[in-house]
């Protein structure tokens, strides 16, 4: 265990699987669905026996009915790659308190959603893999199915620093063609940059077959503005501090971030990317219990 997954969240959790929305292609038997057929549980389809099946997949009793030779199938189950991508820009040091990093900042919350995730998904054998998304710190950890390879993984999440500019657009092109089959993708991030730049990543991992989950992380104050004297702001990525009076700004501020999230939301609808919007001042072990909920079978 680590300082940024609590035991008693992963017991409550654990009790409800990581499931994949898409068929998965894996290396081993496991609990999610296979775009192949082969053995399982659960009843897919019959088609018609052609020569060289195997007659013990014949359904005889459908025979005695139709005189008719048809075999049954069932939906492969494999394993699943679970491959977490992290931002790690400047801006995901931002804390809830106004303070440059803390213990409750962006990056803080995103280690503990991404490090829950990867003990849950390891603990029903499924691999895990890591990309750290910033300017300078860049890392790849490929998804495997190992207790070393876990611990790599939390290793590097703990090493994890906000700053400099994101690397999240080239990182998305990079998982998309180095994750070799497919995978849950989930992002976590804040965000910060034209939903446009994003277009073309999310749509590279769908085009790879992918499913791609985003928990997108802001702070109340970042939508509400609710600010009522002049104060500082401080540029997380490099560019010069301002001085502004939020009252004179507030109305055109609020318009333009309703306009952005906007974006964001009609962006990842038509890229078939699952969105999630998170608030930092929100339990991260009731936001996966509702997105594990929503993706149970």
């Amino acid at each position: 265990m680590r300082d940024f997954i609590d035991p008693e969240v992963v017991a409550r959790l654990s009790a409800i699987p990581l499931d994949a929305r898409l068929p998965m292609i894996g290396n081993v038997s496991g609990r999610h669905r296979s775009p192949t057929r082969g053995s399982s549980l659960e009843f897919s389809e019959y088609r018609k026996y052609v020569p060289g099946d195997d007659t013990r997949r014949l359904d005889w009793r459908t025979w005695g009915r139709t005189d008719r030779f048809y075999i049954r199938e069932y939906e492969a189950d494999t394993n699943l790659r679970l491959c977490l991508i992290v931002d790690v820009s400047g801006s995901m040091a931002y804390c809830p308190s106004g303070q440059k990093t803390g213990p409750d900042s962006k990056l803080d919350y995103a280690r503990r959603l991404a490090g829950t995730l990867a003990w849950l998904a390891a603990s029903q054998g499924d691999a895990v893999g890591l990309f750290c998304a910033g300017e300078s710190f860049k890392r790849e950890i490929p998804p495997r199915r190992s207790s070393t390879n876990l611990r790599h993984v939390l290793d590097e999440m703990g090493a994890m620093r906000a700053e400099g500019t994101t690397g999240l657009p080239d990182a998305l092109h990079i998982a998309a063609e180095k994750i070799p089959q497919r995978a849950l993708v989930v992002i976590i991030s804040d965000l910060m940059m034209d939903p446009e730049l994003l277009r073309s990543g999310f749509q590279h991992l769908r085009f790879r077959r992918h499913d791609v989950v985003v928990f997108h992380l802001m702070e109340k104050n970042e939508i509400d503005f609710d600010f009522d004297r002049p104060v500082r702001f401080v540029d997380l990525e490099g560019l010069p501090p301002m001085l502004i009076d939020p009252i004179s700004i507030a109305k055109e501020y609020r318009k333009a971030v309703q306009t952005y999230l906007e974006n964001i939301k009609t962006m990842t609808r038509d890229s078939a990317v699952d969105y999630r919007r998170v608030g930092l001042e929100q339990n991260y072990a009731d936001v996966l219990a509702q997105f594990l909920l929503a993706r149970k079978r």
